[in-house]
């Protein structure tokens, strides 16, 4: 499955000084924990920069200022969580005091995971059934209440006006649509709120190599509507090249369809402005989102809903 979803290679780091400030992080709290950081290879660059470890470790660094006060549960969840049989990714727990903060950044490891071969949306709505499913843990979660508050703060405070990253009247069109879209999501019907991964997109599912999958990146995980979980699929036919086959086999996975339901379309278009946030926040230090950025703008600002959109930069 997913054969048309649009996927190229990052950058190189010498291309990329958010792949170098991250890089140089790695490097500083590995050797404060003892840790071997030579080889480390950057596997994403999006709302955290993660890195392979030789010694099988995934270490994740992000530059949001609200993530060392939410990590901790974050952590907390996916540790709840595996213990109770889901398959969740764990930190790993012989390093002390995470989340560590270095420089401004916040870094958490998590253990690897070998993966081999894509995995099916088809296993992806059943992991998200089976979440849905799970009581809400203990721990002090947040509430999506406001799936935009990342974008709004990246218009207002991610880029300066003379950085060239959005221009007065792009800014000024986001701000209203941003206000427009969230007005429109509070009057959603929702069902009753449910444990939420809150980036589930098939990129977050790791196939192992028995068959069966794992999730990971928890970094968004809240208490919430399953439909903000269930839209990043159908978010993927419309934009990254899924199939309607590969949406079909999800609905059935999971056991209902979102396109059935009254709010679809509103929750699309709110799901599209939540894609543009990461690449307002990186496009300064980053120059596959500098390229990204417009053509999402571009395709938003006039209405096309089909616009293809790139996960990663050309090749």
């Amino acid at each position: 499955m997913s054969r048309g979803v649009v996927r190229a290679r990052r950058p190189a780091a010498d291309d990329c000084p958010l792949a170098d400030e991250a890089s140089e992080v790695l490097r500083d709290v590995c050797e404060r924990l003892g840790l071997d950081a030579t080889g480390a290879r950057l596997l994403r660059l999006r709302s955290n920069a993660v890195f392979k470890l030789r010694a099988d470790m995934v270490v994740r660094i992000t530059t949001d200022p609200d993530a060392v006060t939410r990590l901790p549960v974050v952590l907390a969840v996916a540790r709840w969580l595996a213990d109770r049989g889901f398959p969740a990714v764990r930190p790993v727990d012989e390093i002390p005091g995470q989340p560590i903060v270095h420089d401004g950044r916040t870094v958490t490891f998590w253990r690897y995971v070998r993966s081999t071969g894509r995995p099916t949306t088809r296993q992806l709505g059943r992991v998200l059934r089976s979440l849905h499913g799970e009581p809400v843990p203990p721990m002090a979660l947040r509430r999506l209440t406001d799936p935009l508050a990342e974008v709004r703060h990246a218009v207002e405070h991610a880029v300066e006006p003379g950085a060239g990253v959005l221009t007065s009247d792009q800014r000024a069109w986001l701000r209203d649509r941003i206000e427009e879209l969230t007005g429109r999501w509070l009057d959603l019907d929702t069902g009753s709120p449910v444990l939420l991964h809150g980036d589930a997109w098939i990129d977050n599912l790791l196939r192992l190599h028995d068959g069966d999958v794992m999730l990971c990146d928890w970094d968004g995980v809240a208490v919430g509507p399953r439909e903000w979980d269930l839209v990043h699929t159908y978010h993927g036919q419309r934009r990254f090249g899924l199939s309607a086959s590969d949406v079909d086999d999800f609905a059935r996975a999971y056991g209902s369809d979102l396109r059935l339901w009254p709010g679809y379309s509103t929750l699309m278009e709110v799901r599209d402005m939540y894609a543009v946030g990461i690449h307002i926040r990186n496009a300064v230090g980053d120059p596959f989102s500098r390229q990204e950025l417009p053509r999402r703008l571009d395709s938003l600002t006039r209405g096309d809903g089909h616009a293809r959109w790139y996960m990663a930069a050309p090749a």
